[in-house]
């Protein structure tokens, strides 16, 4: 029964809402959750027999198979598009997840490194080979900056300003930012960028990318990860390690620092300061050291 409401569904993501086949497959895997929960039920409802006591038991039935809140979150999305695409076509004649409420993603605290095990990190580095050396200028300025992964695999020649000590990339989306780079991180670029690089050869359109890889071309995303979680793996650190937690440290050291807040979310590029404020998770030390030396009533 549900076969034509899939196929229209599909074609309505496709050619109105034009998403990507990632997003698509994604939105229809949701529904496939609905009809696979209907089924659970002694009969089979067609769109417009479903009210929202339906999509609360739902929720609460994938709540029940262990999807976490923001997983939840995402498929409540994936509903409420199909049910938008119903009354559009007129499947239905009232919408029933209007009312469906979204469970609140608890705020994950992300890990982060000591600087000493950052360290630890990069010294795992073989830089007799042309790889290490670039792994160390890629690790040293993710560090440098709080690059996003997608930053530093996106980083341009044209976008270096070493003689001032700044680089610009490309954030989300495709906003500008210039970040200050610290010297040892230009000095790692440098003798990339002018013993390594130089001597590769470069595949067509890729010749502005600062890292590539043995090919000739850009690196990915997949790349960087596993560059670090092997290195991770060699310094004996066991903490749950990815790219990010380069940016991660980078923002929670500058915080703990004593650094402006607004100064961090800009250097992050972060479009609203509450996403900056989770690197406020300091140590009751730190808080404290904050309250008596800027608070006039603390004693």
């Amino acid at each position: 029964m549900w076969t034509a409401y899939k196929k229209g569904f599909k074609a309505y993501l496709q050619l109105e809402k034009s998403l990507s086949e990632h997003s698509v497959e994604a939105y229809l895997h949701d529904i496939e959750m609905l009809t696979s929960f209907l089924s659970t039920l002694e009969q089979q409802k067609a769109p417009s027999d479903i009210v929202l006591k339906d999509l609360q038991a739902f929720i609460q039935w994938i709540n029940q198979l262990g999807m976490t809140a923001s997983s939840q979150s995402r498929i409540i999305s994936g509903i409420r598009s199909f049910f938008k695409y119903c009354i559009i076509e007129q499947i239905c004649t009232s919408d029933p997840s209007v009312l469906l409420t979204v469970p609140k993603a608890k705020r994950k605290l992300p890990d982060t490194l000591h600087f000493n095990e950052i360290e630890s990190i990069i010294q795992q580095i073989n830089l007799s080979t042309p790889e290490g050396t670039r792994n160390k200028a890629i690790l040293e300025t993710m560090y440098s900056c709080g690059l996003r992964v997608s930053e530093v695999v996106g980083l341009k020649i044209s976008g270096l300003y070493l003689d001032v000590e700044f680089i610009k990339v490309i954030g989300k989306g495709n906003k500008e930012r210039l970040i200050p780079i610290g010297s040892s991180a230009i000095k790692c670029i440098k003798i990339y960028k002018d013993q390594v690089r130089v001597h590769q050869p470069i595949q067509p359109g890729f010749e502005d990318y600062l890292f590539l890889n043995n090919r000739g071309k850009g690196l990915s995303r997949v790349m960087i990860f596993y560059i670090i979680k092997d290195l991770a793996l060699k310094a004996g650190i066991t903490k749950s390690i990815s790219p990010h937690t380069f940016r991660h440290s980078f923002a929670t050291h500058l915080v703990e620092g004593g650094a402006d807040l607004r100064a961090v979310q800009e250097m992050l590029g972060h479009e609203s300061i509450t996403t900056t404020e989770i690197y406020t998770h300091l140590d009751n030390n730190y808080l404290r050291d904050t309250l008596q030396r800027f608070h006039p009533g603390f004693k």
